[in-house]
C-alpha cells in the first residue's frame, strides 16, 4: 500500500470557490491519518500560493473561513506545500509562508510514477 499522497492542483480555478475546499480538506485528513502528503500548486491554481490571494477567497459565500485558513489547517496537520517553477513565472515569487519548495516537472512526474505514491489531481 502506498504511504504518500501527492495532490496536484492544476485545473482548479481560484475564481470558483466551490472547487477549493476538497483538495485542502482531503490533504488535511490524509495527514491526520499519518500519510506523507504534499500539495503541488501549478498553472491557474498556482495563484493560490501568492500572498494575498487565498486570504480573500471562500469555499462558500458567507463562510468565516477563507481558503487560506484551509491551507493553514493542512500545513499544521503536516501537509507540505510546493509550487512548480512555471508558477513563479505566472504569479511571481511573493509566496505564502506555507510553501516550502519550488519543484520542476521532472519532480512531479518522478513522484507520480513512484509505486509508493498515490496522486490526486484537481
Amino acid at each position: 500500500m502506498a504511504d504518500k499522497l501527492m495532490i496536484i492542483m492544476v485545473n482548479t480555478d481560484p475564481r470558483n470557490g466551490a472547487e477549493l475546499g476538497a483538495p485542502f480538506f482531503q490533504a488535511t485528513v490524509a495527514a491526520a491519518m499519518e500519510y506523507d502528503v504534499e500539495v503541488i500548486m501549478t498553472g491557474r491554481a498556482g495563484e493560490l500560493a501568492k500572498k494575498g490571494v487565498a486570504e480573500h477567497l471562500y469555499v462558500q459565500e458567507g463562510s468565516p473561513k477563507s481558503v487560506y485558513d484551509f491551507i493553514k489547517d493542512a500545513h499544521e496537520a503536516g501537509v507540505k506545500f510546493k509550487v512548480c517553477t512555471p508558477t513563479l513565472e505566472l504569479w511571481g515569487d511573493d509566496l505564502i509562508p506555507e510553501v516550502e519548495e519550488t519543484v520542476g516537472g521532472a519532480y512531479v512526474i518522478g513522484e507520480a510514477m513512484d509505486d509508493d505514491t498515490v496522486t490526486f489531481t484537481y
